[in-house]
Protein backbone atom coordinates (compact mmCIF):
# COMPACT_ATOMS: atom_id res chain seq x y z
CA UNK A 1 0.00 0.00 0.00
CA UNK A 2 1.20 3.34 -0.85
CA UNK A 3 1.23 6.13 1.83
CA UNK A 4 1.37 9.86 1.02
CA UNK A 5 2.64 11.63 4.46
CA UNK A 6 2.34 15.20 5.24
CA UNK A 7 3.00 17.54 7.92
CA UNK A 8 -0.27 18.16 8.31
CA UNK A 9 -3.97 18.01 6.58
CA UNK A 10 -4.31 21.56 5.23
CA UNK A 11 -1.52 20.19 2.19
CA UNK A 12 -3.36 17.03 1.50
CA UNK A 13 -6.36 18.45 1.57
CA UNK A 14 -5.60 21.31 -1.13
CA UNK A 15 -4.11 18.18 -3.15
CA UNK A 16 -7.35 16.42 -2.67
CA UNK A 17 -8.92 19.43 -4.03
CA UNK A 18 -6.74 19.66 -7.00
CA UNK A 19 -7.59 15.58 -7.74
CA UNK A 20 -10.98 15.87 -7.49
CA UNK A 21 -10.82 19.21 -9.71
CA UNK A 22 -8.77 17.30 -12.43
CA UNK A 23 -10.96 14.32 -12.28
CA UNK A 24 -14.07 16.43 -12.76
CA UNK A 25 -12.36 18.59 -15.47
CA UNK A 26 -12.05 15.17 -17.39
CA UNK A 27 -15.69 14.37 -17.03
CA UNK A 28 -14.82 11.24 -15.06
CA UNK A 29 -17.19 11.44 -11.44
CA UNK A 30 -16.78 8.99 -8.83
CA UNK A 31 -19.70 7.15 -10.14
CA UNK A 32 -17.86 6.96 -13.84
CA UNK A 33 -14.88 6.28 -12.33
CA UNK A 34 -16.49 3.06 -10.64
CA UNK A 35 -18.45 2.08 -13.56
CA UNK A 36 -15.57 2.19 -16.03
CA UNK A 37 -13.71 0.22 -14.10
CA UNK A 38 -15.91 -2.61 -13.66
CA UNK A 39 -16.68 -3.13 -17.24
CA UNK A 40 -12.70 -3.82 -17.71
CA UNK A 41 -12.09 -5.18 -14.42
CA UNK A 42 -15.12 -6.46 -11.80
CA UNK A 43 -16.21 -9.79 -11.84
CA UNK A 44 -18.47 -11.30 -14.10
CA UNK A 45 -18.30 -14.91 -13.62
CA UNK A 46 -20.61 -14.96 -10.56
CA UNK A 47 -23.47 -17.89 -11.43
CA UNK A 48 -26.24 -15.38 -9.76
CA UNK A 49 -24.95 -12.68 -12.55
CA UNK A 50 -26.18 -14.63 -15.82
CA UNK A 51 -29.66 -13.47 -15.53
CA UNK A 52 -32.15 -10.54 -13.82
CA UNK A 53 -34.17 -12.58 -11.98
CA UNK A 54 -35.08 -11.56 -8.78
CA UNK A 55 -35.10 -14.57 -7.40
CA UNK A 56 -31.66 -15.38 -7.82
CA UNK A 57 -30.81 -12.21 -7.07
CA UNK A 58 -32.49 -12.26 -3.81
CA UNK A 59 -31.38 -15.34 -2.63
CA UNK A 60 -26.97 -14.19 -3.68
CA UNK A 61 -27.90 -11.39 -1.86
CA UNK A 62 -29.29 -13.07 1.77
CA UNK A 63 -26.38 -15.30 1.31
CA UNK A 64 -23.53 -13.21 0.82
CA UNK A 65 -24.55 -11.20 3.95
CA UNK A 66 -21.63 -11.78 6.57
CA UNK A 67 -20.28 -14.08 4.31
CA UNK A 68 -17.58 -14.31 1.37
CA UNK A 69 -18.17 -15.55 -2.58
CA UNK A 70 -16.31 -18.64 -2.42
CA UNK A 71 -18.12 -20.14 0.49
CA UNK A 72 -21.64 -18.70 -0.88
CA UNK A 73 -20.98 -20.12 -4.33
CA UNK A 74 -21.70 -23.90 -3.59
CA UNK A 75 -24.44 -22.97 -1.56
CA UNK A 76 -26.08 -21.39 -3.92
CA UNK A 77 -25.80 -23.40 -6.55
CA UNK A 78 -27.46 -26.79 -4.32
CA UNK A 79 -30.63 -24.14 -3.64
CA UNK A 80 -31.61 -23.43 -6.89
CA UNK A 81 -31.26 -27.09 -8.10
CA UNK A 82 -33.63 -27.75 -5.06
CA UNK A 83 -35.70 -24.76 -4.97
CA UNK A 84 -35.46 -23.04 -8.65
CA UNK A 85 -38.13 -20.77 -8.01
CA UNK A 86 -39.51 -18.94 -5.01
CA UNK A 87 -42.63 -20.69 -5.09
CA UNK A 88 -40.58 -24.52 -5.00
CA UNK A 89 -38.45 -22.76 -1.69
CA UNK A 90 -41.53 -21.30 0.18
CA UNK A 91 -43.54 -25.03 -0.18
CA UNK A 92 -40.49 -26.66 1.35
CA UNK A 93 -40.62 -27.82 4.59
CA UNK A 94 -37.82 -25.66 6.65
CA UNK A 95 -36.05 -28.30 7.89
CA UNK A 96 -35.18 -29.34 4.19
CA UNK A 97 -34.32 -25.47 3.87
CA UNK A 98 -32.28 -25.71 6.96
CA UNK A 99 -30.74 -28.94 6.04
CA UNK A 100 -29.31 -27.27 2.54
CA UNK A 101 -28.21 -24.05 4.77
CA UNK A 102 -26.13 -26.13 7.11
CA UNK A 103 -22.41 -25.06 7.29
CA UNK A 104 -22.90 -21.66 5.99
CA UNK A 105 -23.46 -19.85 9.18
CA UNK A 106 -25.99 -17.25 10.72
CA UNK A 107 -29.12 -19.78 10.58
CA UNK A 108 -31.59 -16.95 11.25
CA UNK A 109 -30.61 -15.93 7.58
CA UNK A 110 -32.15 -19.22 6.76
CA UNK A 111 -35.56 -19.16 8.67
CA UNK A 112 -36.06 -15.70 7.28
CA UNK A 113 -34.86 -16.27 3.28
CA UNK A 114 -38.06 -19.27 3.93
CA UNK A 115 -40.41 -16.54 5.58
CA UNK A 116 -39.53 -13.92 2.45
CA UNK A 117 -40.52 -16.81 -0.25
CA UNK A 118 -43.66 -17.75 1.47
CA UNK A 119 -44.44 -13.72 2.29
CA UNK A 120 -43.57 -13.30 -2.24
CA UNK A 121 -45.56 -16.14 -2.68
CA UNK A 122 -48.86 -14.92 -0.32
CA UNK A 123 -48.47 -11.31 -0.33
CA UNK A 124 -47.40 -10.19 -4.11
CA UNK A 125 -48.40 -13.79 -5.57
CA UNK A 126 -45.13 -14.95 -6.19
CA UNK A 127 -43.41 -11.75 -8.39
CA UNK A 128 -41.16 -10.09 -6.49
CA UNK A 129 -41.91 -6.69 -6.13
CA UNK A 130 -39.52 -3.82 -7.40
CA UNK A 131 -39.87 -0.94 -4.74
CA UNK A 132 -37.32 -0.72 -2.70
CA UNK A 133 -39.64 -0.10 0.36
CA UNK A 134 -41.39 -3.19 -0.43
CA UNK A 135 -38.72 -5.21 -0.48
CA UNK A 136 -37.40 -3.81 2.55
CA UNK A 137 -40.40 -4.96 4.43
CA UNK A 138 -39.15 -8.95 3.23
CA UNK A 139 -38.02 -10.77 6.25
CA UNK A 140 -34.40 -10.57 6.37
CA UNK A 141 -33.95 -8.37 3.79
CA UNK A 142 -33.26 -4.51 4.60
CA UNK A 143 -32.53 -1.08 3.32
CA UNK A 144 -29.25 -1.74 1.36
CA UNK A 145 -29.95 -5.35 0.62
CA UNK A 146 -33.43 -3.88 -1.01
CA UNK A 147 -31.66 -1.14 -2.54
CA UNK A 148 -29.21 -3.89 -3.92
CA UNK A 149 -31.78 -6.43 -5.69
CA UNK A 150 -34.17 -2.85 -7.25
CA UNK A 151 -30.69 -1.90 -8.66
CA UNK A 152 -29.18 -5.69 -10.34
CA UNK A 153 -32.89 -7.04 -11.05
CA UNK A 154 -35.22 -3.99 -11.96
CA UNK A 155 -32.72 -1.29 -12.68
CA UNK A 156 -34.04 1.27 -10.06
CA UNK A 157 -31.53 4.05 -8.70
CA UNK A 158 -30.75 3.63 -5.30
CA UNK A 159 -27.77 3.44 -2.70
CA UNK A 160 -26.53 0.29 -0.91
CA UNK A 161 -24.33 0.20 2.14
CA UNK A 162 -23.28 -3.13 2.62
CA UNK A 163 -20.25 -3.62 4.61
CA UNK A 164 -17.41 -3.32 1.54
CA UNK A 165 -19.32 -0.14 0.46
CA UNK A 166 -19.31 1.27 3.93
CA UNK A 167 -15.12 0.52 3.84
CA UNK A 168 -15.37 2.39 0.49
CA UNK A 169 -16.72 5.53 0.79
CA UNK A 170 -15.42 5.86 4.99
CA UNK A 171 -11.99 5.68 3.13
CA UNK A 172 -12.53 7.86 0.13
CA UNK A 173 -14.73 10.55 2.14
CA UNK A 174 -12.86 10.40 5.19
CA UNK A 175 -15.54 9.14 7.44
CA UNK A 176 -14.11 8.36 10.81
CA UNK A 177 -15.73 6.66 13.69
CA UNK A 178 -17.33 2.73 13.36
CA UNK A 179 -19.59 2.22 10.50
CA UNK A 180 -21.87 0.54 13.14
CA UNK A 181 -22.49 3.35 14.79
CA UNK A 182 -25.82 5.13 13.97
CA UNK A 183 -24.40 8.48 13.55
CA UNK A 184 -21.42 6.96 11.59
CA UNK A 185 -23.65 5.34 9.35
CA UNK A 186 -26.07 8.31 9.03
CA UNK A 187 -22.97 9.81 6.94
CA UNK A 188 -21.95 7.16 5.02
CA UNK A 189 -25.95 7.25 3.57
CA UNK A 190 -25.30 10.38 3.14
CA UNK A 191 -22.60 9.69 1.12
CA UNK A 192 -23.89 6.97 -0.90
CA UNK A 193 -26.58 8.89 -2.04
CA UNK A 194 -24.81 11.80 -3.40
CA UNK A 195 -22.69 9.83 -5.50
CA UNK A 196 -25.41 7.90 -7.26
CA UNK A 197 -25.25 8.35 -11.31
CA UNK A 198 -27.79 9.72 -12.92
CA UNK A 199 -27.55 6.23 -14.73
CA UNK A 200 -26.00 2.79 -15.37
CA UNK A 201 -27.15 1.75 -11.68
CA UNK A 202 -26.92 -1.57 -11.85
CA UNK A 203 -23.33 -1.69 -13.35
CA UNK A 204 -22.65 0.99 -10.75
CA UNK A 205 -23.87 -1.13 -8.00
CA UNK A 206 -22.13 -4.09 -9.13
CA UNK A 207 -18.84 -2.21 -9.15
CA UNK A 208 -19.16 -0.70 -5.78
CA UNK A 209 -19.65 -4.41 -4.07
CA UNK A 210 -17.07 -5.77 -6.48
CA UNK A 211 -14.36 -2.94 -5.47
CA UNK A 212 -14.81 -3.47 -1.85
CA UNK A 213 -14.69 -7.03 -2.32
CA UNK A 214 -11.62 -7.17 -4.12
CA UNK A 215 -9.40 -3.79 -4.03
CA UNK A 216 -10.39 -2.06 -1.32
CA UNK A 217 -10.43 -4.75 1.00
CA UNK A 218 -9.93 -4.50 4.85
CA UNK A 219 -6.13 -5.59 4.78
CA UNK A 220 -3.85 -5.27 2.44
CA UNK A 221 -5.86 -3.36 -0.04
CA UNK A 222 -4.33 -2.52 -3.73
CA UNK A 223 -4.57 1.30 -3.98
CA UNK A 224 -2.28 1.67 -7.30
CA UNK A 225 -5.50 -0.56 -8.81
CA UNK A 226 -8.20 1.62 -7.52
CA UNK A 227 -10.21 3.49 -9.44
CA UNK A 228 -11.31 6.47 -6.94
CA UNK A 229 -7.36 6.47 -5.52
CA UNK A 230 -6.74 10.05 -7.26
CA UNK A 231 -9.33 12.00 -4.79
CA UNK A 232 -9.71 9.14 -1.90
CA UNK A 233 -8.88 11.12 1.58
CA UNK A 234 -7.84 7.99 3.32
CA UNK A 235 -4.81 7.24 0.65
CA UNK A 236 -3.95 10.81 0.34
CA UNK A 237 -3.80 11.56 4.09
CA UNK A 238 -2.43 8.08 4.86
CA UNK A 239 -5.07 6.64 6.70
CA UNK A 240 -6.10 3.87 5.14
CA UNK A 241 -5.25 1.59 7.57
CA UNK A 242 -7.22 3.59 9.88
CA UNK A 243 -10.43 4.18 7.93
CA UNK A 244 -13.09 2.74 9.17
CA UNK A 245 -12.22 2.92 12.86
CA UNK A 246 -12.94 -0.53 14.21
CA UNK A 247 -15.29 -1.61 16.64
CA UNK A 248 -15.00 -0.93 19.60
CA UNK A 249 -12.96 -3.49 21.51
CA UNK A 250 -15.15 -5.07 24.38
CA UNK A 251 -14.39 -8.55 25.75
CA UNK A 252 -16.63 -11.32 24.45
CA UNK A 253 -18.98 -13.07 27.13
CA UNK A 254 -18.06 -16.70 27.64
CA UNK A 255 -20.54 -19.12 28.00
CA UNK A 256 -20.16 -23.02 28.73
CA UNK A 257 -22.52 -26.21 27.42
CA UNK A 258 -22.01 -30.28 28.10
CA UNK A 259 -23.17 -31.83 25.36
CA UNK A 260 -24.14 -35.58 25.22
CA UNK A 261 -23.05 -37.57 22.71
CA UNK A 262 -25.07 -40.81 23.06
CA UNK A 263 -24.99 -44.33 20.91
CA UNK A 264 -26.79 -47.49 20.25
CA UNK A 265 -26.20 -49.78 17.52
CA UNK A 266 -24.03 -47.59 15.56
CA UNK A 267 -26.64 -45.02 15.86
CA UNK A 268 -26.20 -41.08 17.41
CA UNK A 269 -29.27 -39.52 19.37
CA UNK A 270 -29.88 -35.59 17.98
CA UNK A 271 -32.41 -33.12 19.41
CA UNK A 272 -34.14 -30.68 16.98
CA UNK A 273 -32.60 -27.30 18.67
CA UNK A 274 -35.42 -24.88 19.55
CA UNK A 275 -37.19 -22.09 17.42
CA UNK A 276 -35.10 -18.99 18.63
CA UNK A 277 -31.43 -18.70 19.86
CA UNK A 278 -28.12 -19.86 18.35
CA UNK A 279 -29.07 -23.03 15.71
CA UNK A 280 -32.25 -22.39 15.54
CA UNK A 281 -33.77 -25.44 14.05
CA UNK A 282 -31.20 -27.41 13.39
CA UNK A 283 -30.45 -30.96 14.73
CA UNK A 284 -27.99 -30.98 17.64
CA UNK A 285 -26.47 -33.25 20.38
CA UNK A 286 -28.62 -32.99 23.68
CA UNK A 287 -27.76 -30.13 25.84
CA UNK A 288 -26.89 -30.07 29.70
CA UNK A 289 -25.85 -27.15 31.93
CA UNK A 290 -22.10 -27.73 32.58
CA UNK A 291 -22.18 -28.89 36.05
CA UNK A 292 -24.88 -31.34 35.46
CA UNK A 293 -24.95 -34.80 37.03
CA UNK A 294 -24.63 -37.28 33.29
CA UNK A 295 -26.06 -40.26 34.76
CA UNK A 296 -28.57 -38.82 36.19
CA UNK A 297 -29.43 -36.96 33.44
CA UNK A 298 -29.47 -39.91 31.37
CA UNK A 299 -31.99 -41.57 33.23
CA UNK A 300 -34.22 -38.97 33.92
CA UNK A 301 -34.31 -37.08 30.63
CA UNK A 302 -33.40 -39.64 28.32
CA UNK A 303 -34.23 -43.45 30.36
CA UNK A 304 -31.06 -44.11 29.30
CA UNK A 305 -28.64 -46.69 30.79
CA UNK A 306 -24.53 -46.06 29.79
CA UNK A 307 -22.83 -48.41 29.25
CA UNK A 308 -19.74 -46.41 29.41
CA UNK A 309 -19.46 -42.30 29.52
CA UNK A 310 -16.45 -40.55 27.89
CA UNK A 311 -15.08 -37.34 28.40
CA UNK A 312 -14.04 -35.57 25.07
CA UNK A 313 -11.87 -32.98 24.37
CA UNK A 314 -13.36 -29.22 24.83
CA UNK A 315 -14.64 -27.64 21.70
CA UNK A 316 -14.74 -23.73 21.30
CA UNK A 317 -16.89 -22.03 18.92
CA UNK A 318 -16.74 -18.18 18.32
CA UNK A 319 -19.98 -16.40 17.67
CA UNK A 320 -20.63 -12.52 16.81
CA UNK A 321 -21.45 -11.38 20.90
CA UNK A 322 -20.16 -14.49 22.64
CA UNK A 323 -17.37 -17.35 22.61
CA UNK A 324 -18.76 -20.66 23.85
CA UNK A 325 -17.27 -23.42 25.15
CA UNK A 326 -18.71 -27.17 24.53
CA UNK A 327 -17.97 -29.81 26.68
CA UNK A 328 -19.04 -33.21 25.42
CA UNK A 329 -19.37 -36.49 26.75
CA UNK A 330 -19.27 -39.59 24.42
CA UNK A 331 -22.15 -41.87 25.89
CA UNK A 332 -22.34 -45.53 24.47
CA UNK A 333 -26.09 -46.59 26.35
CA UNK A 334 -26.65 -50.28 27.16
CA UNK A 335 -30.56 -50.04 27.80
CA UNK A 336 -33.28 -47.12 26.90
CA UNK A 337 -36.86 -46.69 26.96
CA UNK A 338 -38.92 -46.11 23.83
CA UNK A 339 -40.33 -42.72 24.93
CA UNK A 340 -36.41 -41.40 23.67
CA UNK A 341 -38.04 -41.42 20.09
CA UNK A 342 -40.21 -38.07 19.24
CA UNK A 343 -40.63 -35.78 16.59
CA UNK A 344 -37.78 -33.34 18.19
CA UNK A 345 -35.21 -36.45 18.51
CA UNK A 346 -33.74 -38.68 15.96
CA UNK A 347 -31.27 -41.73 16.32
CA UNK A 348 -29.19 -41.24 12.96
CA UNK A 349 -26.46 -43.13 12.06
CA UNK A 350 -23.23 -41.24 11.90
CA UNK A 351 -22.92 -40.80 7.72
CA UNK A 352 -26.72 -40.06 7.86
CA UNK A 353 -25.88 -37.29 10.45
CA UNK A 354 -22.70 -35.96 8.53
CA UNK A 355 -25.81 -34.82 5.36
CA UNK A 356 -28.06 -33.82 8.05
CA UNK A 357 -28.70 -30.04 9.07
CA UNK A 358 -26.09 -30.09 11.77
CA UNK A 359 -23.65 -26.91 13.26
CA UNK A 360 -20.85 -26.44 11.64
CA UNK A 361 -19.31 -27.13 15.13
CA UNK A 362 -21.40 -30.36 15.66
CA UNK A 363 -20.80 -31.64 12.67
CA UNK A 364 -17.32 -31.36 12.81
CA UNK A 365 -17.18 -33.27 16.05
CA UNK A 366 -19.31 -36.32 14.80
CA UNK A 367 -16.81 -36.64 11.99
CA UNK A 368 -13.86 -36.59 13.95
CA UNK A 369 -15.12 -39.38 16.71
CA UNK A 370 -12.49 -41.34 17.76
CA UNK A 371 -12.61 -44.85 16.68
CA UNK A 372 -14.74 -43.90 13.01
Amino acid sequence: MQRVRAAGKSAPRAGLRAARARASARGLSFAARIVAWQRSHGRHDLPWQSSRDPYRIWLSEIMLQQTQVATVRPYYERFLAAFPDVGSLAAAPIGRVLELWAGLGYYRRAHHLHAAARAVVARHGGTFPSVPTELAALPGVGRSTAAAIAALAFGVRGAILDGNVKRVLARHRGIEGFPGEAAVERKLWAAADVLLPARGIERYTQGLMDLGATVCTRAAPRCAACPVALDCVARTEARVDRLPSPRPRRALPRREVRLLLIERAGEILFERRPATGIWSGLWSLPELPVDADVPEALRGRFGVDAHTVEALAPVVHGFTHFTLTIHPVRVAARAWRPRVESPEQRWLARDDALSAALPAPIKRLVRDLPGN
